[in-house]
């Protein structure tokens, strides 16, 4: 049985996500140095084909811990103990994949990139119809982004070397089992090719 070609990337039609890849959550996976490394490696690929980036920090201020509910399992929780405020370093972008000018930025409250944030409409009005995305982590960011994108039509790639969760096991399965029927699955390099090819 052969592996079905790729669909093409237009870079001027993408956009690499880096997804939580912030001072407080980076450590938490394994080998994040080099995760970083290949991410940022990615980052500069699709830079140079003309393509966009966008960076998604989880980050709260005083009024967004107010306004979770108590029946909000995981963010109530983050809400009473008052954890990632906006302006904390836990919350700023690892200084090694830094945001430049003209880059999408936003800041959302819950796990996935598009239900708190104005992500969708930035991505619409540049004319973003693939994405590749990139996160910690698999099981939070990674999952709940995908999902939602994909319910949204976009073509969806997931950069498989890009991700991690500080459960291995949880990113293999999502990897390997969950996500293949919902994206494209690529490594740096793969994604590297198919940009040379664009």
């Amino acid at each position: 049985m052969t592996t079905p070609a790729l669909p093409e990337i237009d870079p001027k039609r993408t956009a690499l996500l880096a997804m939580d890849f912030q001072n407080g959550i980076v450590a938490f996976v394994p080998e994040p140095d080099a995760l970083v490394e290949r991410v940022k490696g990615a980052i500069a690929d699709v830079r140079a084909a003309g393509g966009t980036i966008g960076y998604v920090r989880v980050a709260f201020t005083e009024d967004d811990w107010a306004a979770v509910p108590e029946t909000n399992k995981t963010f109530s929780g983050v809400a009473a103990a008052k954890m990632m405020h906006h302006e904390d370093d836990a919350t700023q972008i690892d200084a090694r994949i830094a945001p430049e000018d003209g880059d999408i930025v936003v800041r959302k409250i819950r796990f996935g990139s598009v239900s708190t944030t104005d992500l969708h409409e930035q991505l619409q009005d540049r004319g973003i119809d693939t994405l590749i995305l990139s996160g910690i982590s698999t099981g939070g960011v990674v999952l709940s982004t995908l999902i939602d994108t994909a319910d949204r039509d976009y073509r969806v790639y997931v950069l498989t070397d890009g991700v991690a969760d500080p459960h291995p096991e949880v990113n293999r399965i999502l990897v390997n089992e969950v996500f293949p029927s919902r994206a494209h699955l690529i490594d740096t390099a793969r994604l590297r090719e198919l940009l040379k090819s664009a």
